[in-house]
């Protein structure tokens, strides 16, 4: 593969290299910097997934901007580019949903985010409602979001940091009726929506699965690639599909398939794939 090979569709160049980031730019693990990524290096490791240097500069100027990465200096003296700590507060809360992800269980009853915002603030109306989106939380009525109860600490923490707290009240409970459950999350989620998006990502990497599962070496360059260019497609899946019940869901429902072939991948490429990183920033 060459550093010229076009960028997969739905890839942006923002989005990947926070996926780099979040895979191998934190430390405490094997292989990740855990220090500012020289900038020249960035370019190398993002050209291998197809993003060209003015792009990658573009990006990080934008990344920049939102307070995400911080400029420091590498241990040789390069410029480079490190995790702010707000960005790393973002990536560690997202680990558990990404890499970690068990279907809730029926039992195990619902979260109600309930929430009025003043109209003179209504922006951050606008806030709470995209965040509430991207925790995975269904709408029950207006101004009534609920979703599967185990997302409780991460709402929470969520909306302390973001200062949207006063706004809301929480609530845990069961759902009495008086239609079944199953039919009520067709109404508070767009399933078919969800199962668009699982069957997306299988269509893209379930056969890059199939193509390494017949491979007895794993080359680091192609490893990382196909790696980084699954793991930026799937880790936006745990946030829109909340993990659901199973016997609430649809007999056909493709997300435990699309979460077995990520795990395999994750399984499979990763530390070939930090060998590359490690390389690159050697």
């Amino acid at each position: 593969m060459t550093d010229q090979q076009p960028l997969p569709p739905l890839h942006t160049p923002r989005s990947l290299i926070v996926t780099f980031y979040g895979a191998y730019g934190r430390g405490g693990a094997r292989h990740a910097p855990g220090r500012p990524v020289p900038i020249a290096a960035l370019i190398r490791l993002l050209g291998a997934v197809g993003v060209d240097s003015p792009s990658v500069r573009s990006a990080v100027s934008r990344l920049k901007r939102r307070g995400l990465l911080v400029a420091g200096r590498t241990a040789g003296g390069a410029a480079g580019y490190g995790l702010s700590d707000a960005a790393r507060q973002l990536l560690d809360d997202g680990d558990r949903r990404i890499y970690g992800r068990v279907p809730a269980r029926t039992a195990g009853g619902w979260l109600l985010a309930v929430f009025s915002v003043p109209e003179e603030e209504r922006h951050k109306r606008h806030l709470l409602r995209s965040r509430l989106a991207r925790l995975g939380f269904g709408t029950a009525a207006p101004g009534v979001w609920i979703a599967p109860a185990h997302v409780h600490d991460e709402t929470r923490h969520t909306l302390q940091r973001l200062g949207l707290a006063p706004y809301v009240d929480l609530f845990k409970g069961s759902h009495l009726g008086f239609e079944p459950t199953a039919e009520a999350v067709g109404r508070w989620w767009d399933l078919d929506a969800l199962a668009a998006q699982h069957r997306a990502f299988l269509t893209a990497h379930e056969p890059v699965l199939r193509r390494w599962a017949r491979r007895r070496v794993v080359p680091p360059r192609e490893a990382y690639r196909d790696y980084l260019l699954a793991l930026d497609s799937w880790r936006h899946l745990p946030y829109a599909d909340p993990g659901l019940p199973g016997g609430l869901l649809p007999d056909d429902w493709p997300g435990a398939r699309s979460a077995r072939v990520f795990a395999a991948l994750h399984t499979r490429l990763r530390e070939a794939g930090a060998r590359f990183v490690a390389g690159e920033l050697a």
